[in-house]
């Protein structure tokens, strides 16, 4: 099957990706550690802006501006997921036939959610979504407490109140990017 993605030379999108039946494998700091460092090793090769980002134990969420002409995330995230997954501790699902024909490692779901970005609105709903996650899922009671996120990055640059996302805001309330 072929599956029809938005590609926007120089857009910003959201991705939603998934572990392998939800395995809590980010819940391991080891784990968490070669998640950041595929990112930036596939930053510095094939640059790209990661505007937020969330990593929850099973999933992670993250906006990405790439570069003017530019519109190549998929090599991106097969890089990204492949390095991380080279590496990854603690799995503990067995590898089915399917995923051995294919040489994959019981690691990621496969494939990922994507959205383009199609305006400041669009683009701020979703930052809030990202750095509102760890509270929806009762990991934290703001999003500032969640270590594993953009959040801080963005209040220390004014985008939000140190104490914002104790509460869902109401521009994500409809949301279901899960």
């Amino acid at each position: 099957m072929k599956y029809r993605r938005s590609k926007q030379p120089g857009g910003s999108y959201f991705f939603t990706v998934v572990t392998y039946r939800r395995q809590p494998l980010f819940s391991l700091p080891e784990n968490t550690d070669r998640l950041k460092a595929a990112f930036k090793r596939e930053i510095e090769k094939y640059p790209f802006t990661i505007d937020a980002i969330v990593i929850l134990p099973d999933h992670l969420h993250t906006l990405w501006s790439l570069p003017g002409g530019d519109h190549d995330y998929s090599t991106r995230w097969s890089r990204i997921k492949g390095y991380f997954s080279i590496g990854c501790v603690g799995l503990k699902e067995m590898q089915s036939v399917s995923r051995h024909n294919k040489r994959e490692k019981p690691v990621w779901q496969r494939r990922f959610w994507e959205h383009t970005i199609r305006d400041e609105n669009d683009w701020r709903n979703h930052m809030d979504y990202i750095h509102y996650n760890p509270v929806k899922h009762g990991y934290a009671r703001s999003a500032g407490e969640w270590p594993y996120s953009s959040f801080q990055r963005c209040a220390q640059r004014g985008w939000y109140a140190p104490d914002w996302g104790a509460t869902e805001p109401e521009d994500i309330k409809e949301f279901d990017c899960e």
